[in-house]
């Protein structure tokens, strides 16, 4: 395992992360940051740095944040971000210091990232060597797949333009990575605290139990354990120390303590946020509430707007049933045939709900696409690659063409933006269907050698 430890290929990781910050930097020096922050692809009502501002503007002059129906995220974002929407540095471009955040948070998303993807690495490599698999892949050479994914994180266009865009997702999606990062790193209340406060600034987020109990309870990624009963018991021999370990439900219990901990402390500092305006129940309604139930239907890169936008009012109540249930049905299957790589199957999570949610933005698929770069050598062989990239530079450059055809210069209509948000999508279900298989037969094919090597040395 050292062997592979040092073929790991290496490259000038801190070069690219110092070139991707200077990046950002630049682009934040433009005169109104590109109008990236007016952008539907960038901004959502939730996630939209205009509206922090609104709602940081109502709560100073002592109305509740969430009158007018301007602001709908959560109080916590106020009074952490909303003074950074009115400080000014003179001779600085306005808003530098919310840009910083930004910066940060993606910074500190990428090393997230990449220690995370370490860990899954080495536990891969340990997996290999207690099936004696370490000679059949020495020929092929293996990527840092942490430094793959943190570089995929922070090079991504998408996580740029979110970032220089004055958007909370850098936020959100630092708090689903740290939720992520610490229960593979076994640190417990970390992982709670992640969980909690993700789930609480955009909700979908909280399916993400399975896999952190699954981290939890059995470990990082590894192949299916009858792999390596097969491999043990036909040796004739049974070593327990070289199984992965059973299900444990010590850390998930003490999991379950530090989330309602947390959840505890989170609905507290909320409920004395609002205490003069309408208490946790204005909270709920204006946040989850308007989440659920689709009550904004402005343009984004999601297709449930132009959906809700067409439907008959006595089938929305349905509609809206079919599309949020329709996530819930997903969960149990994928949970069941991936249970075995809880990591892999967070990113399956995220990327169906990016694909689902109410008010989706290119944030959103910043973050599975930066989870996708942990399994860059599982995934070595997944087919339609260089298909998707194109698809998804194709869409990421026609996207603002449609959108101002038929806003601004009227040449065209809905349909036109539209259809771009179709291709999107199907993108996307393309990315999950493909990546899961791609998986599973990684799984096969560690099978196969398995059965080869016992064969021989039976003959």
């Amino acid at each position: 395992m050292e062997k592979l430890k040092k073929k790991i290929g290496s490259f000038s990781f801190w070069n690219w992360v110092i070139a991707s910050i200077i990046f950002r930097l630049i682009l934040i020096y433009f005169p109104k940051n590109l109008n990236l922050s007016s952008r539907p692809e960038v901004s959502t009502p939730l996630t939209s740095f205009r509206r922090l501002a609104e709602g940081y503007w109502l709560k100073q002059s002592s109305m509740s944040p969430y009158a007018g129906s301007m602001y709908h995220g959560s109080p916590l974002l106020l009074s952490l971000l909303g003074p950074l929407t009115v400080k000014r540095i003179e001779g600085q471009p306005n808003h530098l210091l919310y840009s910083l955040v930004s910066v940060i948070a993606d910074v500190v998303s990428a090393m997230l990232i990449r220690a995370t993807g370490r860990n899954l690495q080495f536990a891969y490599l340990r997996t290999l060597e207690s099936l004696d698999l370490v000679k059949q892949i020495e020929g092929s050479e293996l990527r840092s797949s942490g430094d793959v994914a943190a570089l995929i994180y922070l090079c991504n266009p998408f996580t740029i333009v979110a970032c220089v865009g004055l958007s909370t997702s850098p936020i959100e999606n630092m708090a689903v990575i740290l939720c992520l990062y610490g229960a593979c790193s076994r640190l417990i209340p970390l992982a709670a605290f992640g969980w909690v406060i993700a789930t609480h600034m955009s909700l979908y987020p909280a399916i993400l139990i399975i896999p952190v109990i699954f981290l939890l309870g059995c470990g990082p990624d590894a192949p299916p354990r009858k792999l390596f009963l097969q491999r043990h018991q036909q040796k004739g021999v049974l070593n327990e120390s070289k199984l992965p370990h059973g299900f444990s439900w010590g850390p998930i219990i003490h999991f379950a303590f530090w989330a309602l901990v947390w959840s505890v402390y989170v609905l507290v500092l909320c409920g004395i946020s609002l205490k003069q305006f309408g208490g946790l129940w204005e909270m709920f309604k204006s946040t989850y509430g308007f989440i659920l139930t689709v009550e904004d239907l402005s343009p984004n890169i999601g297709v449930l707007w132009y959906f809700f936008a067409e439907v008959f009012e006595f089938f929305r109540n349905f509609f809206l049933i079919v599309f949020h249930v329709n996530i819930l049905f997903m969960i149990l299957p994928l949970a069941i045939r991936l249970h075995h790589r809880p990591c892999y199957l967070a990113f399956v999570y995220v990327a169906i709900c990016s694909m689902l949610k109410s008010y989706p933005s290119v944030g959103d698929s910043a973050l599975y696409l930066g989870l996708l770069g942990w399994f860059v050598n599982e995934l070595s062989d997944m087919q339609f690659s260089l298909f998707l990239f194109c698809g998804y530079v194709g869409v990421s450059l026609l996207s603002p063409v449609m959108h101002n055809l038929w806003i601004w210069r009227g040449t065209g209509n809905a349909n036109f933006y539209f259809a771009t948000a179709m291709v999107y999508a199907c993108l996307q279900i393309v990315l999950v269907v493909e990546g899961v298989s791609a998986m599973l037969n990684h799984d096969r094919k560690l099978r196969r050698l398995l059965t080869g090597k016992l064969q021989d040395v039976k003959s």
